[in-house]
């Protein structure tokens, strides 16, 4: 089974930054994908962007040149920039990663944009 491990979340400042990191580990073949999906209690959880090993890139129109999502291959991890956060920004982050035998969820990381 392939394990998921997020850090980096926090409290910051509106405008501020903070960069997220998703490191997976475990019994892992052909890791090809991975991505952050963030949810605010009570609401449905929400795509922020993706990455393939093939270079592929997504992102939520939300956060569209703020964030910006890369991926280590060789140490099969994934990392989230995000820059000029806001309050709506707020939420549980939660990593993603897809290999050649499923899908698989990290435990999720606060992110809290206030002053």
């Amino acid at each position: 089974q392939v394990e998921l491990v997020e850090s980096g979340g926090g409290l910051v400042q509106p405008g501020g930054s903070l960069r997220l990191s998703c490191a997976a580990s475990g019994s892992i073949y052909n890791l090809y994908l991975m991505g952050w999906y963030r949810q605010v209690p009570g609401e449905q959880r929400e795509l922020v962007a993706i990455i393939t090993n093939m270079g592929s890139i997504d992102y939520a129109d939300s956060v569209k040149g703020r964030f910006t999502i890369s991926m280590d291959n060789a140490k099969n991890s994934v990392f989230l920039q995000m820059n000029g956060l806001k309050p709506e920004d707020t939420a549980v982050y939660y990593c993603q990663a897809y290999d050649q035998r499923g899908k698989y969820w990290g435990q999720g990381t606060q992110v809290t944009v206030s002053s």
